[in-house]
């Protein structure tokens, strides 16, 4: 009977001739034999167009944005922020993460907002009006107890104590709404000086392209009617409630050297939709972070 181990190599005659092929194979003869067809199996070079298909940009066709078709120092050097003029179809320089998938700036509900033009398209599923709709009952709650409260004959620091209970609530209700209705997203807010504006833009805008930042970013351009000295630059994240992701790129700001004496302050879309602001009647702070509360340790 044979054993286990001839029954797995093949009978005596079939190892021979095996043994026999091993000793006269011609490795030069073989690869020559097979070059074309190996040749035919090398992968092939993608098209731009399959390369880029991997990639988003919720800002294509935007002349003032970049375009996916660009280096990152073309686009750069294509729209500097300190000369490039804005227009009226025009008031923010954007660059988007190429990474993460976004909504078009086309098909956006925020860009038929007044003042909603000027942020990142919303997240997929996102009821803007629901929540404008919501939040200014909510302020307009929030207001009418504050005048209730400013009647003649209370004693002023019991005002002021109730008016600003009063706004942090709405607030917290605010946040509560945007959360609800997904409008998630938020920005931190930088101030450079004119001079300055383009080598921080540079920074920054190289960051985002390399997913190190948020979804996007983007800048003011020159306005030639008011000569600020300072620029605006708002670098977003996707969820204003995500403390972890708000916290890593406010600590990658601060890698890249763009946290200096004064601290940046984080604030949600939802604030820009209904008006909060600086100064508000409401006595809501304009902001829910800073870097130098977030970034203490």
């Amino acid at each position: 009977m044979a054993s286990d181990e001839s029954d797995f190599y093949g009978d005596d005659d079939l190892i021979v001739e095996l043994e026999a092929k091993v000793v006269n194979f011609n490795v030069s003869k073989w690869w020559q034999d097979h070059e074309a067809f190996e040749m035919s199996l090398s992968p092939q070079p993608k098209s731009q167009s399959e390369e880029l298909s991997q990639y988003h940009n919720p800002y294509a066709g935007d002349a003032y944005a970049r375009q996916l078709t660009e280096t990152v120092t073309a686009f750069l050097n294509r729209l500097p922020p300190s000369t490039t003029e804005a227009s009226p179809d025009h008031s923010w320089i954007w660059i988007a993460n190429p990474y993460i998938k976004r909504k078009s700036k086309n098909e956006a509900g925020n860009q038929l907002i007044r003042g909603g033009e000027d942020e990142v398209p919303e997240e997929e599923g996102a009821d803007i009006a629901s929540l404008m709709r919501a939040g200014e009952e909510r302020l307009h709650l929030a207001s009418s107890f504050i005048s209730r409260c400013r009647r003649p004959g209370l004693p002023n620091a019991l005002v002021a104590q109730e008016s600003r209970k009063a706004g942090m609530d709405a607030a917290k209700d605010i946040l509560d709404l945007a959360k609800n209705h997904r409008v998630t997203c938020g920005k931190w807010m930088l101030f450079c000086t004119a001079f300055e504006v383009d080598n921080v833009w540079e920074v920054i805008a190289k960051a985002t392209a390399n997913n190190e930042l948020g979804i996007a970013a983007k800048v003011a351009p020159k306005y030639n009617v008011d000569q600020r000295t300072e620029r605006l630059i708002c670098v977003y994240t996707a969820d204003f409630s995500d403390t972890k992701d708000v916290t890593r790129v406010a600590e990658k700001l601060k890698q890249l050297g763009l946290i200096k004496t004064r601290p940046l302050y984080y604030k949600p879309d939802a604030y820009t939709y209904l008006g909060i602001a600086s100064g508000n009647p409401w006595e809501i702070r304009a902001s829910i972070y800073d870097t130098r509360s977030l970034l203490r340790k």
